[in-house]
């Protein structure tokens, strides 16, 4: 027996150190990639929500959260054999994620404009589009000179401020989606930054002031402020509106001004094409005879959308789908009609809230089309809703692909996520008639 083991205890010693010198290598390669490390903790964590013991659930789905949203795509949907309340913790994990994602995407703060050492109108404009990526339209003189600022803006303060300087203006009905157009201002256009509040993504300018006094029936005088709104053009709001209970105002007489008891909310139309909208705020005609509005103030509420995805569904398998962050996009059926395809496409949107209620345009307003074998694309024709829901909508889209449409692709760009937001603004100085 004895001569028997003696030759393989050299061997076992050989491959005892063999072992802790791959795991020892192993270690180091994790140390040096972080990548691989995050990935390793994050399959550790969700077994462990499947652990014996509660605490220990407790924690490992907490270190799922702690991690942040970067960790979402190392989630799996679900792994087999997982209990029902591991699968509850994991959806709770990636809800979270998603929600810390999407709000990060949207916060005001989100987006800080540097224009400390830009010297021209050209270099400025670069500025803002690194910092935002929203591109501008302009066909002027880009060398016009332009004064530095160190303090870091939000986007439409820095805009404005270059506006002014180079005594320029925003057509919002030129440009494309995520751009804007910019001409030269009207001799009698007042300065920018001083007719505007900053509030969130969102610029608020006062553009008339409307006062009608009846006679015979006091109740129906009104004075009416009529306003604009932009926002940033990579974040279209869904379900803009402003809650009249929380407008407050006071007049340079020391009177309050007091909203009209017109309904709840006024609500804004919103286009993802054009990044601004008009309405009016309606007040209550003053007892006196105030010359100007010394402060107005209140709330904006709406549904920001996150980060813009694209989704690439093959046509050649009906009932294919996928999901990203929050939004699964399927293809239910492909047929004709008449001499078009009909390809119709379910939507749906984890946590919808009131974004697909009666908010739910935006939906409609997302690119779709399809890529033909051949690389080139064909645009729908029209579409048709089919299915509504409260998490979702089905839409019938309508293409000329005659016969390749088997070996084609239905690319759909939408974001895949909401987020509440809400932001108080104050109006200052607003001239009275």
């Amino acid at each position: 027996m004895e001569m028997m083991i003696k030759p393989i205890l050299p061997i076992l010693l050989r491959l005892s150190v063999a072992t802790i010198f791959m795991v020892a290598l192993a270690a180091v390669v994790r140390s040096q990639d972080p990548a691989a490390e995050l990935k390793s903790d994050v399959l550790q964590w969700v077994d462990e929500l499947d652990a014996s013991s509660l605490a220990k659930r407790k924690a490992a789905e907490n270190s799922l959260i702690q991690a942040g949203p970067e960790v979402l795509p190392l989630l799996p949907e679900r792994k087999p054999g997982m209990s029902i309340e591991a699968s509850e913790r994991l959806t709770r994990v990636r809800k979270t994620l998603l929600s810390l994602r999407t709000k990060a995407e949207t916060q005001p703060s989100a987006v800080v404009i540097r224009l400390d050492g830009v010297k021209t109108v050209g270099e400025a404009f670069e500025a803002i589009s690194r910092d935002s990526g929203v591109e501008f339209e302009y066909h002027g003189d880009t060398s016009v000179p332009i004064q530095a600022v160190a303090t870091p803006l939000s986007f439409w303060h820095a805009v404005d401020l270059i506006l002014d300087q180079a005594n320029l203006d925003v057509n919002f009905y030129g440009g494309e989606r995520e751009s804007l157009q910019i001409v030269t201002r009207e001799s009698d256009r007042p300065s920018r930054v001083d007719s505007a509040a900053y509030a969130g993504v969102y610029r608020i300018e006062p553009t008339s002031v409307n006062s009608r006094r009846v006679l015979n029936h006091p109740k129906l005088s009104a004075l009416n402020l009529s306003m604009e709104i932009s926002w940033e053009p990579r974040m279209t709001p869904i379900g803009l509106s402003i809650p009249i209970a929380q407008l407050r105002g006071t007049l340079d007489d020391g009177a309050a001004l007091k909203p009209q008891e017109t309904g709840e909310t006024i609500d804004i139309a919103t286009n993802s094409e054009i990044s601004f909208s008009e309405f009016y705020l309606p007040m209550q005609l003053p007892a006196g005879q105030p010359e100007k509005v010394e402060s107005l103030s209140g709330v904006i509420k709406a549904l920001l959308p996150g980060k813009r995805q694209v989704f690439e569904l093959a046509l050649s398998e009906v009932g294919n789908k996928k999901k990203l962050d929050a939004m699964e996009v399927q293809v239910e059926e492909l047929r004709k009609n008449g001499p078009l395809h009909e390809i119709r496409v379910a939507i749906t949107l984890d946590d919808a809230g009131r974004s697909l209620e009666s908010h739910r345009q935006w939906i409609f307003e997302n690119s779709a089309y399809v890529k033909r074998p051949d690389g080139s694309r064909a645009d729908h024709l029209g579409y048709e809703v089919y299915r509504q829901a409260a998490n979702g909508v089905g839409i019938g889209y309508f293409f000329d692909l005659g016969d390749a449409v088997i070996d084609s692709t239905l690319i759909y760009e939408s974001p895949t996520s909401v987020v509440p937001n809400e932001v108080s603004f104050v109006l200052q100085d607003i001239l009275l008639p």
